[in-house]
Protein backbone atom coordinates (compact mmCIF):
# COMPACT_ATOMS: atom_id res chain seq x y z
CA UNK A 1 0.00 0.00 0.00
CA UNK A 2 1.64 3.30 -0.82
CA UNK A 3 1.45 6.55 1.54
CA UNK A 4 -1.56 7.92 -0.80
CA UNK A 5 -3.12 5.12 -0.02
CA UNK A 6 -2.94 4.94 3.46
CA UNK A 7 -3.71 8.59 3.70
CA UNK A 8 -7.17 8.07 1.64
CA UNK A 9 -7.78 5.10 3.51
CA UNK A 10 -7.46 7.06 6.83
CA UNK A 11 -9.82 9.52 5.77
CA UNK A 12 -12.09 7.08 4.11
CA UNK A 13 -12.12 5.35 7.88
CA UNK A 14 -12.73 8.54 9.70
CA UNK A 15 -15.82 9.21 7.65
CA UNK A 16 -17.32 5.87 7.37
CA UNK A 17 -16.90 5.60 3.53
CA UNK A 18 -16.03 3.06 1.43
CA UNK A 19 -15.08 4.81 -1.59
CA UNK A 20 -17.18 3.21 -4.29
CA UNK A 21 -20.47 3.87 -2.87
CA UNK A 22 -22.75 4.61 -6.18
CA UNK A 23 -24.67 7.95 -4.16
CA UNK A 24 -21.06 9.16 -3.34
CA UNK A 25 -19.59 9.26 -6.28
CA UNK A 26 -22.55 10.50 -7.94
CA UNK A 27 -22.83 13.69 -5.45
CA UNK A 28 -18.77 14.46 -6.55
CA UNK A 29 -19.49 13.58 -10.01
CA UNK A 30 -22.47 16.72 -10.11
CA UNK A 31 -20.51 19.07 -8.18
CA UNK A 32 -17.24 19.04 -10.73
CA UNK A 33 -19.86 19.30 -13.53
CA UNK A 34 -21.84 22.07 -11.55
CA UNK A 35 -18.90 24.00 -10.28
CA UNK A 36 -21.54 25.90 -7.88
CA UNK A 37 -20.14 29.06 -6.45
CA UNK A 38 -19.48 30.11 -2.76
CA UNK A 39 -21.44 33.12 -1.23
CA UNK A 40 -20.06 36.05 -3.30
CA UNK A 41 -19.03 39.17 -0.93
CA UNK A 42 -20.71 43.01 -2.29
CA UNK A 43 -16.80 43.70 -2.93
CA UNK A 44 -16.87 41.63 -6.03
CA UNK A 45 -20.20 43.08 -7.23
CA UNK A 46 -19.58 46.21 -8.36
CA UNK A 47 -18.45 48.44 -11.69
CA UNK A 48 -15.60 47.50 -13.70
CA UNK A 49 -13.99 50.84 -12.73
CA UNK A 50 -14.59 50.41 -9.36
CA UNK A 51 -13.01 46.75 -9.29
CA UNK A 52 -9.97 47.97 -10.91
CA UNK A 53 -9.96 50.45 -8.16
CA UNK A 54 -10.13 48.15 -5.12
CA UNK A 55 -7.65 45.74 -7.03
CA UNK A 56 -4.88 48.76 -6.98
CA UNK A 57 -5.66 49.06 -4.00
CA UNK A 58 -5.70 45.61 -2.20
CA UNK A 59 -2.33 45.37 -4.01
CA UNK A 60 -0.76 48.35 -3.38
CA UNK A 61 -1.74 47.69 0.21
CA UNK A 62 0.67 44.85 -0.01
CA UNK A 63 3.67 47.14 -1.09
CA UNK A 64 2.99 46.26 -4.64
CA UNK A 65 3.10 49.09 -7.27
CA UNK A 66 0.11 49.17 -9.94
CA UNK A 67 -0.49 51.46 -12.83
CA UNK A 68 -3.15 52.06 -15.41
CA UNK A 69 -2.43 52.32 -19.05
CA UNK A 70 -4.57 53.39 -21.52
CA UNK A 71 -3.84 50.64 -24.04
CA UNK A 72 -1.41 48.33 -25.36
CA UNK A 73 0.69 50.66 -27.39
CA UNK A 74 1.51 52.74 -23.98
CA UNK A 75 2.82 49.62 -22.36
CA UNK A 76 6.18 49.52 -23.41
CA UNK A 77 6.80 52.98 -22.55
CA UNK A 78 4.73 52.50 -18.86
CA UNK A 79 6.91 49.32 -17.83
CA UNK A 80 10.66 51.80 -19.24
CA UNK A 81 9.51 54.26 -16.58
CA UNK A 82 8.84 51.77 -13.08
CA UNK A 83 12.00 50.17 -14.46
CA UNK A 84 13.82 53.54 -14.18
CA UNK A 85 11.24 54.53 -10.57
CA UNK A 86 12.83 50.75 -9.37
CA UNK A 87 16.24 52.37 -10.63
CA UNK A 88 16.85 49.25 -12.30
CA UNK A 89 18.59 48.26 -15.61
CA UNK A 90 16.74 48.37 -18.83
CA UNK A 91 16.64 44.56 -19.54
CA UNK A 92 14.33 41.74 -18.60
CA UNK A 93 12.98 38.45 -19.64
CA UNK A 94 9.34 37.19 -20.57
CA UNK A 95 8.28 33.92 -22.67
CA UNK A 96 6.17 33.51 -25.80
CA UNK A 97 2.76 35.46 -24.81
CA UNK A 98 1.31 36.65 -27.81
CA UNK A 99 0.34 40.01 -26.18
CA UNK A 100 3.87 40.88 -25.01
CA UNK A 101 5.14 39.30 -28.41
CA UNK A 102 2.75 41.71 -29.88
CA UNK A 103 4.18 44.77 -28.68
CA UNK A 104 6.74 47.85 -30.40
CA UNK A 105 9.57 48.02 -27.85
CA UNK A 106 11.10 50.66 -30.25
CA UNK A 107 12.46 53.74 -28.75
CA UNK A 108 12.35 51.38 -24.87
CA UNK A 109 15.68 50.72 -24.99
CA UNK A 110 14.64 48.32 -23.05
CA UNK A 111 17.12 44.52 -23.76
CA UNK A 112 14.57 41.35 -23.90
CA UNK A 113 15.02 37.82 -23.57
CA UNK A 114 12.35 34.79 -24.13
CA UNK A 115 12.49 31.49 -22.12
CA UNK A 116 11.77 30.51 -18.69
CA UNK A 117 13.97 32.46 -15.69
CA UNK A 118 17.02 31.56 -14.92
CA UNK A 119 19.38 32.35 -11.83
CA UNK A 120 20.97 35.78 -13.04
CA UNK A 121 17.68 37.13 -14.62
CA UNK A 122 17.00 40.13 -12.29
CA UNK A 123 13.44 40.78 -14.15
CA UNK A 124 10.83 39.45 -15.73
CA UNK A 125 7.46 40.08 -17.30
CA UNK A 126 4.51 37.99 -17.60
CA UNK A 127 1.03 38.25 -18.35
CA UNK A 128 -1.58 37.00 -16.03
CA UNK A 129 -4.29 35.04 -17.26
CA UNK A 130 -7.14 36.97 -15.14
CA UNK A 131 -7.72 38.74 -11.45
CA UNK A 132 -9.51 38.61 -8.86
CA UNK A 133 -10.69 41.97 -7.27
CA UNK A 134 -11.95 41.27 -4.04
CA UNK A 135 -8.87 40.39 -2.57
CA UNK A 136 -6.22 42.02 -5.34
CA UNK A 137 -5.22 38.63 -6.49
CA UNK A 138 -3.44 37.83 -9.83
CA UNK A 139 -4.05 34.59 -11.59
CA UNK A 140 -1.16 33.02 -13.78
CA UNK A 141 -1.04 30.48 -15.24
CA UNK A 142 2.03 27.97 -16.50
CA UNK A 143 3.13 27.03 -19.99
CA UNK A 144 5.33 28.50 -22.73
CA UNK A 145 3.60 31.30 -23.01
CA UNK A 146 4.37 32.58 -19.57
CA UNK A 147 6.52 30.04 -17.66
CA UNK A 148 6.10 29.43 -14.07
CA UNK A 149 9.65 30.43 -13.06
CA UNK A 150 8.99 33.87 -14.30
CA UNK A 151 6.65 34.17 -10.97
CA UNK A 152 9.13 33.46 -8.12
CA UNK A 153 12.95 33.53 -9.64
CA UNK A 154 13.88 37.05 -10.64
CA UNK A 155 13.78 39.75 -7.91
CA UNK A 156 11.83 41.98 -8.97
CA UNK A 157 8.27 40.65 -11.02
CA UNK A 158 6.07 42.49 -13.86
CA UNK A 159 3.08 41.88 -14.72
CA UNK A 160 0.29 42.85 -17.12
CA UNK A 161 -2.92 42.75 -16.57
CA UNK A 162 -6.06 43.01 -19.49
CA UNK A 163 -8.79 44.92 -17.95
CA UNK A 164 -11.27 42.73 -19.36
CA UNK A 165 -9.74 39.90 -17.52
CA UNK A 166 -10.36 41.52 -14.06
CA UNK A 167 -12.72 39.63 -12.13
CA UNK A 168 -15.06 40.68 -8.92
CA UNK A 169 -14.64 36.88 -7.66
CA UNK A 170 -12.73 33.97 -7.32
CA UNK A 171 -15.45 31.93 -8.55
CA UNK A 172 -15.84 34.41 -11.87
CA UNK A 173 -12.35 33.76 -12.20
CA UNK A 174 -12.26 30.15 -12.47
CA UNK A 175 -15.75 30.30 -14.22
CA UNK A 176 -13.80 32.21 -17.25
CA UNK A 177 -10.74 29.83 -16.45
CA UNK A 178 -13.34 26.68 -17.35
CA UNK A 179 -14.54 28.73 -20.38
CA UNK A 180 -10.65 29.07 -22.06
CA UNK A 181 -9.32 25.83 -21.39
CA UNK A 182 -11.90 23.67 -21.01
CA UNK A 183 -13.06 21.33 -18.28
CA UNK A 184 -10.49 18.57 -17.79
CA UNK A 185 -7.97 20.54 -19.83
CA UNK A 186 -6.77 22.84 -17.40
CA UNK A 187 -3.17 24.02 -16.96
CA UNK A 188 -0.94 22.28 -14.95
CA UNK A 189 -0.35 24.89 -12.42
CA UNK A 190 -2.03 28.00 -11.50
CA UNK A 191 -0.59 30.46 -9.60
CA UNK A 192 -2.37 33.15 -7.08
CA UNK A 193 -0.20 35.85 -6.45
CA UNK A 194 -1.47 38.45 -4.33
CA UNK A 195 1.69 40.79 -3.80
CA UNK A 196 5.39 40.66 -3.08
CA UNK A 197 6.42 37.55 -1.04
CA UNK A 198 7.14 38.75 2.27
CA UNK A 199 7.18 36.31 5.45
CA UNK A 200 7.66 37.00 9.06
CA UNK A 201 7.39 33.29 9.80
CA UNK A 202 10.89 33.87 12.14
CA UNK A 203 11.41 35.87 15.05
CA UNK A 204 8.14 37.81 13.99
CA UNK A 205 11.16 39.67 11.46
CA UNK A 206 9.44 40.94 7.95
CA UNK A 207 11.63 39.69 5.03
CA UNK A 208 10.58 40.40 1.51
CA UNK A 209 11.04 38.22 -1.07
CA UNK A 210 12.13 35.20 0.86
CA UNK A 211 10.21 32.80 -1.49
CA UNK A 212 9.70 34.82 -4.45
CA UNK A 213 10.23 38.20 -5.75
CA UNK A 214 11.04 41.38 -3.26
CA UNK A 215 8.72 43.76 -5.68
CA UNK A 216 5.76 43.47 -8.33
CA UNK A 217 4.93 46.08 -10.33
CA UNK A 218 1.34 45.67 -12.12
CA UNK A 219 -0.06 46.80 -15.10
CA UNK A 220 -3.76 46.88 -16.17
CA UNK A 221 -4.23 47.85 -19.62
CA UNK A 222 -7.79 49.39 -19.54
CA UNK A 223 -7.97 48.35 -23.67
CA UNK A 224 -6.11 45.50 -24.20
CA UNK A 225 -7.00 45.41 -28.13
CA UNK A 226 -3.98 44.78 -29.98
CA UNK A 227 -2.08 46.74 -32.34
CA UNK A 228 0.01 46.62 -35.45
CA UNK A 229 3.70 46.51 -34.76
CA UNK A 230 6.06 48.34 -36.88
CA UNK A 231 8.30 47.09 -39.58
Amino acid sequence: MSARDKVIGAIRAGLGARGDEPGRRGQVRARLERSPHGLIPARARQTKPELIAQFARMLEAQTAVVRTVENLKALPQAIAEQLAAFNLPARLRHGDDPVIAGLDWEGTMIERETGPAIGTDAISLSRASLAASETGTLILTSGADNPSTLNFLPDTHFVVLLAENLHGSYEEAWDALRTTYGRGAMPRTVNFVSGPSATADIEHTLVRGAHGPRRLAVFVVLNGQPTRRKN
